[in-house]
This record gives C-alpha cells, sequence and structure tokens, in this order.
C-alpha cells in the first residue's frame, strides 16, 4: 500500500488501542497490542507520518532509531542491590531504567500527556546482543525490568533486506507478535504532502513529466545508486533557501541529495530551463491580469512540458498567497480566543491590561513550548502560536504607547488594532482571490482546447490550502471548471467499465 494508506491504517489502529471501556480500562490489554511494523524502503515518509498521526490525534511521540543502541542503553546498566530472602542477605543484579523508557516518563512529565505513540526505527537493525531482548519487549511492551507506560502505543519500522546491510531477519515468532504494513513508494500520493509543504515548483513540474525518476534505487558497477522522496523534499527545501540567498542552484548542489547521476543531471538541465521561463513569462504580470501579448501568443505555441512549467509557476506563486492567507486565519482566530479571556479579566476593576496582556502571552508561550516538546504542534500550528503571541506583543506595546485611563478604554484600543488586522486579512484574501481568478482567466484564453485548465484545477483540488481558500472564500472559474473535471473523470470510468466489459 502507499504511505497515505498505511498512515490511515495505523490511525485506525491507534483509535483501537486507545478505546477504554467504561471502567477506564484499555479494551485491548496491554499484551495484545501488537505493535505496529511499517516496512519499507528508505525515504518514503515513514517518520513523516507518525509525527502528523501524533498531531492529529493530540498524544505524545518519542521517536527513537534503534541502530543507535547497545544493549546497555535500551535495557538499562546492571547494578548490585542487597535482598534478604529467608532470613539470609543475597546480592540481587538489577538494572537501572532504560534510556527509551525513561525518556517516554519525561515526555508524561513534561507535557502531561498520558498516552502516545513509541516509534522505533530500523528495529530490524538491531545489535547482535539487543537482539534477543526485542521479542519480550515486542510482546510485553518491556526493556529490562521496566514496562512501556501503559497509554503508550508502540510502532516500529524498517527497511526490507535489499536496501541495507544491517538487516536482521525476524523469525516467525517474532513476525507473529507484529502488526506488519507493507510500504511502497507513490509520487501521486507524496504530492499532495508536497503540494502543502510547498516543495519546489521546478521539482513538482519535472516529477510529473518524468514520474519514474521520483523514486529509484539501482544496483551498478560503482555501486548503489538512488533517489527517493526524502532527497527530492530535501533538495527543495535547500533551493529554496539558495534562491533567496542568490546562490547558485547547479548540478553540484542537486547530485548532493540525488544519488543517481543521470537523474540529477537531467534534473538540473531542467531547473535551467525552468529559471528561463519562470524570467520570461512574468507570472506576477500574469497573475495581476497584466500579461501582454507577447506572452500569451508564446504560452499558446509552447510545448506541452513548457506549458507545464508555466503552470507549475503559477500554481506555485498563487499557493504561497493562499497559504499565507490561510496561516493568517489562523494566527487571527488564535488570537480572537485570547482577546475574548482578556475582554473578561478586564471587567474587573483590580485588574491591569498590561498585566493581563503578559499574562495572555505567557499562556501562548507555555502551550507553544508544550507542542513543540511533545511533537503535537504542527508547522502550521506552531507559526499560529507564534504570530498570535507576536500580536498581543505588539498591542501590548500599543497600550503602554497610549497610556489608557481605565481597563475599558485600554480594551477599545485593543479592539481596534484587532479590527484593523482584520481588515487587512480581508484584502489579503480579496487580492489572492484576484490571482486566482486572473490565473485561470488566462489559461482559458491561452489554453481553450487543451488539457492545461483540466491540470490547474486538479492540482488545486489535492491542494489543502487551496481547498481551504476556496471552500471559505469561493472561485466562480474554479467552480465552473470543476464540473468539467467531475465530467472528464466521470467519462474515463465509463470508458475503463467498457473496457472491462470487452475483457469478459
Amino acid at each position: 500500500m502507499n504511505i497515505k494508506q498505511a498512515k490511515e491504517q495505523i490511525e485506525s489502529a491507534m483509535r483501537a488501542y486507545f478505546t477504554k471501556d467504561r471502567f477506564g480500562n484499555y479494551v485491548i490489554s496491554v499484551e495484545k497490542q501488537r505493535p505496529v511494523f511499517l516496512m519499507g524502503p528508505p525515504g518514503i515518509g515513514k517518520t513523516a507520518i507518525m509525527e502528523q498521526i501524533a498531531q492529529e490525534l493530540g498524544v505524545g511521540l518519542v521517536s527513537y532509531s534503534m541502530t543507535h543502541h547497545t544493549r546497555q542503553s535500551a535495557l538499562g546498566l546492571p547494578f548490585i542491590e542487597h535482598k534478604t530472602y529467608g532470613g539470609r542477605d543475597y546480592a540481587v543484579s538489577e538494572y537501572t531504567m532504560s534510556e527509551i523508557i525513561a525518556s517516554v516518563y519525561e515526555m508524561i512529565e513534561t507535557t502531561g500527556l498520558s498516552e502516545g505513540i513509541l516509534f522505533l526505527d530500523e528495529i530490524n537493525c538491531v545489535s547482535e546482543t539487543l537482539a534477543p531482548a526485542m521479542l519480550q519487549f515486542l510482546q510485553y511492551k518491556i526493556f529490562g525490568r521496566h514496562r512501556v507506560p501503559e497509554g503508550w502505543i508502540v510502532v516500529t519500522a524498517g527497511n526490507p533486506p535489499e536496501y541495507n546491510n544491517s538487516v536482521r531477519e525476524f523469525d516467525i515468532v517474532t513476525w507473529d507478535r507484529l502488526k506488519r504494513i507493507d510500504v511502497d513508494p507513490d509520487y501521486d500520493v507524496w504530492k499532495e504532502y508536497a503540494r502543502k509543504k510547498s516543495v519546489h515548483p521546478a521539482i513538482l513540474t519535472y516529477l510529473d513529466i518524468k514520474k519514474g525518476d521520483f523514486y529509484k534505487i539501482e544496483s551498478s558497477v560503482d555501486g548503489k545508486t538512488f533517489v527517493t522522496a526524502r532527497g527530492w523534499s530535501d533538495l527543495s527545501d535547500m533551493m529554496r533557501l539558495y534562491e533567496q540567498n542568490g546562490d547558485t542552484v547547479d548540478e553540484k548542489l542537486i547530485r548532493q541529495y540525488l544519488q543517481n547521476r543521470k537523474i540529477a543531471k537531467d534534473f538540473a538541465v531542467y531547473y535551467d530551463l525552468w529559471t528561463k521561463y519562470r524570467s520570461d513569462y512574468q507570472v506576477d504580470t500574469i497573475l495581476a491580469g497584466n500579461a501582454d501579448k507577447s506572452i500569451k501568443d508564446r504560452a499558446a505555441r509552447a510545448r506541452f512540458d513548457e506549458r507545464l512549467s508555466l503552470l507549475g509557476l503559477m500554481l506555485d506563486a498563487v499557493g504561497g498567497s493562499l497559504k499565507e492567507v490561510c496561516l493568517s486565519e489562523d494566527s487571527m482566530k488564535r488570537l480572537l480566543a485570547s482577546l475574548k479571556e482578556l475582554r473578561g479579566k478586564l471587567a474587573s476593576a483590580s485588574a491591569n491590561a498590561d498585566t493581563e496582556l503578559e499574562r495572555a502571552q505567557a499562556r501562548l508561550n507555555s502551550e507553544l513550548g508544550s507542542g513543540i516538546s511533545s511533537g503535537t504542534l504542527s508547522d502550521d500550528g506552531k507559526y499560529a502560536l507564534q504570530a498570535a503571541i507576536e500580536c498581543l506583543v505588539e498591542e501590548r506595546d500599543l497600550v503602554l504607547k497610549k497610556d489608557p485611563k481605565d481597563n475599558k478604554e485600554a480594551f477599545l484600543i485593543i479592539k481596534g488594532d484587532f479590527d484593523n488586522r482584520t481588515k487587512a486579512l480581508k484584502k489579503q484574501a480579496d487580492d489572492t482571490g484576484k490571482k486566482l481568478s486572473n490565473m485561470f482567466k488566462f489559461s482559458e484564453e491561452v489554453f481553450p482546447s487543451g488539457q492545461e485548465i483540466l491540470v490547474l484545477v486538479t492540482e488545486l483540488t489535492i491542494s489543502y490550502y487551496a481547498s481551504r481558500f476556496i471552500s471559505r472564500y469561493g472561485c466562480e472559474e474554479y467552480f465552473a471548471h470543476n464540473k468539467e473535471l467531475l465530467f472528464y473523470e466521470r467519462q474515463k470510468d465509463i470508458i475503463r467499465e467498457l473496457e472491462e466489459l470487452d475483457t469478459l
């Protein structure tokens, strides 16, 4: 199955394991809670989906790579304890708490989360001295003499032996204690993640043209060559920063992330062409509705791969604006919640606006720190909290500067600032909506009979931020063409059904 399906399977298992009866006991006992084992090639997002699952379920996450652990670090160190049995004293070996188990308890103490996920990666690469203890752990969730706290679910992951020389084959006894999920790379599924993470548009348009280059592991006379989803994602981050800092993105950089000489070279050539398209097409003028005739004529005459690159450029520019609106909305919601609470506090004559604003900042800072420590806070959630804290700081400075005579006047100052921010958000959304419409109008004019508009609609449909924006603010052009897309998809379904009938 693909990584998206694997995520759904794990979430369902977690919900089942977290289910309690009316007495507060877990319906499936600790011993019966089979650890999930994600088996799949490297770099396809196994660790990333565990972070997403923890955030979506609101539980803690502790992650470890088992290749880094010895018997002593996993089981604890031995020490001598003196005990009395039958009136005689004996020296007995005890063990300190495992570093892994201790980290779970520390997470509980730090965050107050009594439920969570202990994620052990590369579990089939444990050292020879640790391997015998893994069977006991997988069945009873015990390292040494210390058990994983009740309410914490074990999820493991590993690579098939063809990808890792350190892999130890599990026997049937071990496999019979695991809930195994096999995962394969899937570009279309990864692309949904990539759109939300704002993966560089040159990468997405290149892979749309050459999907076979998304994930490839080969053996040659020079050893193994490989390209993984992780490699593309990390390359994207670096490309964004290189462009931002005015540094050159070239084959030397690309080969550091794509360990396949031919694919690295092909993408480097494509990136040079893509940067030329970015300069020639002046996407900002297209989205402003001011594209001149020469740009329209060139787009209309362009080959399909050039058209895809142009669509990628437009989608990236619009996508950035869509994301900004969604993140601004999230931060304003967090700010609004704080201000509602602040209004109640300031109703008391003894309250002080400066002090209460400082306390509101402290509460959000505490939530931010706890969310980061527990792994339950997404990148978007982190941004929303940080932006809301920044707004509270600015409003506190504004109150101190204007020096109101009482709490009522202080809150009016704060409300006025919030109203201004709301107006700015509305303008930001209006401007983004115009860009979205202008992208469609340009495409309708220069690609009247091709599949390019269907590509646009499809890409916007799978985009998290585009879906959020359009569902809230609407887009007439999108809705009009989405009907065409649905009809087109139904046509394909009918053709497939007819083909199946022909084979009977």
